[in-house]
């Protein structure tokens, strides 16, 4: 699917300022025929728009949480006198974080704080190669460049980190206490709301840049909710304040801090508020890595960030990202 054109965009525009437009005023705004117009809807529609028409009003966007906006993004977070990032807005792409990986590997110059964000993503990627379901303007996609001077081996508790930015965020903006679950989801009442993906490219002992990708559901689709195979929200279900420009701003923010504090002295000051927020203290859980499972008590995560698992009476630390975990009876 290609990127909506001048014509496409010029009504996106135009239906999310609100309200009704009528097919005649878009027509003339753009110099096109009423015909021609009525295409381009049917062509937004199918790609998840949800967009009605009703006769004699013309057209509206059903959509809460608005579109992207570059200079809205701006306004939000220059207000929490923040100055730092640089924030790029695509309608669509085939992945927010695989944009930032190429430009790593194609040796393209990028400055900490580098934020791309899109509408719709046609190659959304979760952890181990799962997809991420990305329909137009639903939802957030996400991703931040950071660059970290101390080395592979300092990255390893970055997405502790990260799933607190998001923590923080959501309560700053709707007061919703989320839950956090190891390594990088963000649930609420047990259903996954957000998700995040840490890719690295460096060195184990010299200089390493990562791609922060996060995706939050803000009002997933039906139709695209039957793809997902576990439990899952959206923030549409717990808070109608939403503005997607105003998220994007204050989880720049936010990351920006907790990046800060990473950097400055790793999780110790971190992981306890982790643990407080941990969506599965003292529940039976299993561990599996594709090769091989435990089950046991979960006990939160240490300083470093590995997940501690309690069996027969003995605490131990787990790493690796490829590590799962999953609720499991006892």
């Amino acid at each position: 699917m290609k990127a909506p054109d001048g014509n496409k965009l010029a009504i996106l525009n135009a239906l999310n300022q609100g309200g009704f437009v009528s097919g005649q005023a878009l027509g003339e705004q753009l110099g096109i025929s009423r015909a021609a117009v009525s295409k381009h809807i049917q062509t937004l529609q199918g790609m998840g728009l949800d967009i009605f028409k009703v006769t004699g009003k013309g057209y509206s966007l059903n959509n809460a949480v608005g579109l992207l906006n570059q200079a809205d993004i701006t306004k939000h977070y220059h207000a929490l006198g923040a100055n730092t990032a640089q924030v790029e807005v695509h309608p669509i792409i085939d992945s927010t974080n695989s944009e930032l990986m190429r430009r790593i590997q194609n040796k393209v110059a990028l400055e900490s704080g580098t934020v791309v964000v899109a509408e719709m993503q046609q190659a959304g990627r979760g952890r181990r190669g799962r997809v991420w379901q990305s329909p137009f303007g639903a939802n957030l996609y996400y991703s931040y460049f950071w660059r970290l001077d101390d080395g592979l081996q300092a990255a390893m508790g970055v997405s502790i980190a990260v799933g607190l930015a998001v923590y923080d965020a959501i309560k700053a903006l709707y007061d919703i206490d989320v839950e956090l679950k190891w390594p990088n989801d963000i649930y609420i009442n047990k259903q996954k709301l957000a998700g995040v993906l840490v890719e690295l490219d460096g060195q184990p002992q010299g200089p390493c840049q990562l791609v922060i990708g996060i995706g939050i559901n803000l009002q997933m689709p039906q139709n695209t909710s039957e793809h997902i195979d576990q439990a899952w929200t959206d923030l549409s279900q717990h808070t109608t304040a939403l503005d997607k420009n105003q998220l994007v701003a204050s989880l720049t923010v936010y990351l920006e801090q907790r990046l800060a504090d990473y950097q400055q002295d790793g999780l110790n000051s971190m992981y306890a508020q982790w643990n407080a927020l941990n969506a599965f203290a003292g529940e039976c859980v299993e561990l599996n890595t594709g090769h091989r499972s435990w089950r046991g008590i979960c006990e939160g995560i240490d300083q470093h960030g590995g997940i501690r698992i309690r069996q027969d009476g003995e605490v131990k630390s787990y790493y690796g990202g490829e590590i799962s975990l999953r609720k499991a009876e006892l």
